[in-house]
C-alpha cells in the first residue's frame, strides 16, 4: 500500500504509527495512516485485518514524590 521512499512500517510491525498520514478526520478524531492503518486519537487503533488495538497513552504520574 505505501509508496513512500523508504517504506513505512507495515500494519504488523510495532511501530507501525510511524507510517505517514493519508486523512484525517478532526470531527471524528481518527487518521488513516499509509499501512492501512486506522489510528484515533485515544492512541487505540484499528488494524487493516479488524484485529482492534487498545488504547495506549501514557498513564500521568499524579501526587508528588515523597
Amino acid at each position: 500500500m505505501c509508496q513512500h521512499t523508504p517504506t513505512c512500517p507495515t500494519a504488523a510491525q510495532p511501530d507501525r504509527e510511524a507510517a505517514k498520514p493519508l486523512t484525517r478526520s478532526e470531527v471524528q478524531g481518527w487518521t488513516l495512516l499509509c499501512n492501512g492503518v486506522l489510528l484515533f486519537d485515544d492512541t487505540g487503533e484499528l488494524l487493516p485485518d479488524g484485529q482492534i488495538i487498545a488504547p495506549h497513552r501514557p498513564v500521568a504520574a499524579t501526587g508528588a514524590a515523597a
